[in-house]
């Protein structure tokens, strides 16, 4: 949610900020702003609406009168997505402080916000917007005039008085040569050349590595003074000076860009099959004893998993008593196929909780439970905040996540990179895809070291995943013909997404994503629950979406259908290569490749990402950034 971007150096600012701003849409945001800085002061710009708004309003304060933009070496700018108050102009960031010294950009939410803002005004301070962000640059104004202090620590001691969360820039026009940022609990990355001439400030990396791959990401209630030509200072709140750690990051710009494809959902979807060989490279390696050898039949992959994660808490794993897989969204129903998957190779019990939920319910968390967060982003909130309740009470915590660096990467005490590359469209489908891979090929590691799967089961099952990619690919040749199906789609209020065991989460899925870039109602359902209540939903003209691969329960979903038949449903069906049954039952069928039960998963979602994304176009909306959602949910 939001993003921030900071520039101070030799260059001009402004240009870098706005493709810093360009490259964080991803994230979510409903208006944008910028504050640049000049030997004549501050000069802030902001617009409702798109990057693209927020550059015709310079564009045009550039032609009316002197074009600052080429003068300034110094800005802070924000897309903001709107918690208090309504998109607009005035709510927009940056936010300035009374005496107009000082600008501010903040991601996040100060909860105790009313409680100070009452108390600034009963001090003279005045309020344009409904902003919990301009409170925060109005007290560190009074906390500086009233102990006539550097910009630092009046920004340390007005964050000590705040509650909620933040990443913060800010600049004071007394102070050009300097910026002053800081974070709890939502993402800050500082980017460093080697000479200190200049230096980048970004919500992640992506801003920042066409420039430089060395990056600090400031900690919880760290506060860094970020000055030209020197060495940065980061402090913790209580004034103690702390070491930043530099980390190279290695971010392959080209995923930034949509290469061609309409939208980056597109893209990411057709993606798959290459970001599904990266994340199983180095991970299922040669084996030194092939099948051959153990005495049985199958194919003689000669492979293994190798997860350093669970070889280097191979102990804590072995013995855990249960795990608890918190996350939220896209990644819970991940979570819900990597419960299947570590029940059924590993013989461990597996809770699947929404991180939302969780950290309110009083869970019961033992020291020998391992807590299991899923997270694209690596910086939701909720995920974040159960990860600290895990800790709390003494649990092993696994963070399996896309983004290097990010703040549950770092907090847990192991874990797994997915590996997929930057995800930019807002509905996540690569990532998906990829904590499934992460999760089977843990589930098959950790399940040979307890003894609890055959290696008969073990080298099948490894040797269908390495096809995995290929048989994607197949699915993906039927993209005309689903976009075909899709058509049919766009005109439907309401559409129901069915499945059994393997295929149940995918159902949800399904759902989730038509819902989230087509605004059609759509419930994911157990294809058995179906009677239970959205069979009422049915008639002649809501499509039903049934997930109809061959396994154990393949008859029982045969006599689902039929019930939608008799209903005047519309019934389209993902199923398995070759099925006949099935297409003399229901309007429209697209085949995915045979593969092994446990691995499904990963080839009957592809069909469903991609009919959410061709209702989407269908029907004219803004596929990769879609009205009220955010990439990066930090905040609750």
């Amino acid at each position: 949610m939001c993003g921030i971007v900071g520039y101070i150096g030799k260059r001009e600012a402004y240009p870098i900020l706005i493709k810093g701003l360009h490259r964080l849409e991803y994230r979510g945001y409903d208006s944008a702003g910028c504050a640049l800085m000049n030997d004549k002061g501050l000069h802030v710009y902001k617009a409702k609406g798109k990057v693209s708004d927020l550059e015709d309003v310079v564009m045009k304060a550039s032609s009316e009168g002197e074009d600052i933009t080429k003068s300034c070496t110094l800005g802070i700018a924000h897309t903001r997505w709107a918690t208090h108050g309504v998109p607009s102009e005035v709510n927009a960031h940056p936010h300035v402080s009374e005496s107009g010294r000082l600008t501010l950009v903040h991601n996040g939410i100060i909860e105790n916000y009313a409680t100070l803002r009452e108390q600034l005004k009963k001090r003279g301070f005045h309020f344009k917007s409904e902003t919990d962000t301009e409170v925060l640059v109005q007290l560190i104004e009074y906390t500086q005039n009233l102990k006539q202090c550097s910009l630092s620590e009046a920004v340390r001691n007005a964050l000590k008085l705040v509650f909620g969360a933040y990443a913060v820039a800010v600049i004071d026009a007394n102070h050009p040569d300097e910026l002053v940022c800081a974070r709890k609990s939502s993402p800050l990355a500082i980017g460093v050349v080697e000479d200190h001439s200049e230096y980048f400030l970004a919500s992640d990396a992506s801003p920042i590595a066409e420039y430089t791959k060395q990056i600090i990401y400031l900690k919880d209630e760290e506060v860094a003074v970020v000055s030209r030509g020197k060495d940065i200072k980061i402090y913790n709140l209580q004034g103690e000076e702390t070491k930043g750690e530099v980390k190279e990051v290695n971010l392959d710009l080209s995923m930034l860009d949509h290469d061609g494809y309409d939208h980056f959902m597109l893209k990411e979807i057709f993606d798959q099959p290459n970001v599904l060989k990266d994340c199983m490279s180095g991970r299922i390696v040669e084996s030194p004893y092939s099948s051959a050898y153990r005495g049985h039949e199958g194919p003689e992959s000669g492979l293994q998993v190798v997860l350093s994660a669970v070889t280097q808490h191979r102990r804590e794993l072995l013995r855990a008593r249960r795990i608890i897989i918190v996350s939220c969204g896209t990644s819970w129903h991940a979570g819900l196929i990597g419960k299947q998957y570590i029940e059924h190779f590993c013989r461990i019990p597996v809770e699947v909780a929404y991180a939302s939920e969780f950290r309110y319910s009083d869970p019961v968390i033992e020291p020998d439970d391992v807590v299991m967060a899923i997270s694209q982003s690596g910086e939701t909130a909720d995920t974040l905040a159960a990860i600290e309740q895990a800790k709390a009470h003494g649990a092993l915590v696994f963070g399996i996540v896309n983004a290097v660096g990010s703040s549950i990467a770092r907090e847990s005490h192991t874990g797994v990179y997915i590996h997929v590359g930057p995800e930019i469209g807002v509905a996540s489908t690569k990532a998906f895809t990829g904590q499934v891979t992460v999760l089977a090929m843990l589930s098959l590691a950790l399940g040979l070291a307890k003894g609890t799967m055959s290696q008969k089961e073990y080298d099948e099952t490894i040797h269908e995943l390495i096809q995995i990619p290929e048989k994607i690919k197949k699915v993906l040749e039927q993209n005309d013909k689903i976009k075909a199906i899709a058509q049919r789609f766009a005109k439907a209020s309401n559409c129901l997404y069915l499945g059994r065991g393997w295929n149940f989460p995918v159902a949800l899925e399904g759902a989730l994503k038509l819902k989230e870039i087509s605004y059609i109602h759509a419930e994911g359902y157990p294809a058995a629950e179906m009677k239970h209540g959205p069979i009422a939903l049915v008639d002649e003209q809501m499509p039903v979406v049934f997930v109809a691969t061959h396994h154990a329960l393949y008859e029982k979903i045969i006599s689902n259908m039929q019930e939608i038949n008799s209903r005047g449903g519309h019934i389209y069906a993902v199923v398995t290569e070759g099925d006949e049954q099935v297409k003399k039952i229901v309007e429209d069928i697209i085949e995915i490749p045979q593969t092994i039960g446990w691995l499904v998963p990963l080839l009957s979602v592809i069909p469903l990402q991609l009919l959410s994304y061709h209702v989407a176009v269908a029907k004219g909306l803004n596929v990769d950034q879609p009205r009220n959602l955010a990439k990066s949910v930090t905040v609750e």
